[in-house]
């Protein structure tokens, strides 16, 4: 007997507190009336933020839905990451990251972009800040190795003051640049490294070859193992060895 009247006194307890806390939650006082923005806002205007995404928040400081409200803030065009927390006693702040876009992504004409994480994001190009993005192109999720191989081979060619104006990684695993200049470049196949290592070696005789002739390069094959084709314009020169990529049209 003692036993069971234990449980119902626990039961009546138990039912009490459920009553307060829901009594609690429904006071005016715990209406959310503020939402501080705080971070990375400038593609986004923190006020304009908060009239946005207000409208679709529910319930009040103790019945709102963190994981919610964080998505609706990272919904947001530019927004890559949004952390939410409460405020006692009606408010939520809410600090945001935003893309910070290294790159045009996808065929020409794409409105997408690339962020210094290597993520695609779509935004409106209009607000990107540098005007001299390059163009980077590739198969769907291989936008952070793409971004990896720019860099690397990028580095090569800002030492003869050279610019990839676009890099590419083809279907068929091989990869293509274009510079600044309207020059392609076909790398051929295999890692970051590996690319970077054949650009490296091509740099270090290019300035050589093109002062000789006193040509600006128009186009270079960097598929052989033992060096690479060289096109100047009205020039066109072989440095020869065995072609690695053997099946690739000519």
């Amino acid at each position: 007997m003692n036993a069971v009247s234990t449980a119902l006194g626990w039961v009546f307890v138990l039912m009490l507190l459920a009553m307060a806390m829901s009594w609690l939650q429904n006071l005016s006082l715990f209406k959310l009336s503020a939402i501080a923005v705080q971070g990375d806002v400038m593609h986004n205007n923190a006020v304009t933020l908060r009239a946005n995404v207000a409208p679709r928040l529910a319930g009040n400081f103790f019945t709102v839905n963190l994981a919610q409200t964080r998505a609706v803030f990272e919904s947001v065009p530019w927004v890559r990451k949004a952390v939410v927390q409460r405020q006692f006693p009606d408010r939520l702040k809410v600090v945001l990251q935003e893309h910070q876009s290294v790159a045009y992504w996808g065929p020409e004409g794409d409105t997408r972009l690339v962020n210094s994480f290597g993520e695609v994001f779509e935004a409106n190009q209009a607000e990107v800040e540098a005007a001299d993005l390059p163009q980077l192109n590739g198969p769907a999720g291989l936008a952070p190795l793409v971004l990896q191989t720019y860099r690397l081979v990028s580095a090569q060619f800002d030492k003869l003051d050279m610019t990839i104006e676009r890099l590419e990684l083809t279907g068929q695993g091989s990869w293509r640049a274009r510079l600044e200049s309207g020059a392609t470049i076909e790398m051929g196949h295999g890692s970051p490294s590996d690319i970077e290592s054949r650009t490296q070696r091509f740099m270090t005789t290019l300035n050589q070859v093109s002062s000789r002739y006193g040509r600006d390069l128009e186009s270079a094959d960097l598929r052989y193992s033992n060096g690479y084709a060289l096109k100047l314009k009205g020039v066109t020169t072989l440095n020869p060895g065995d072609k690695d990529d053997k099946n690739v049209k000519r």
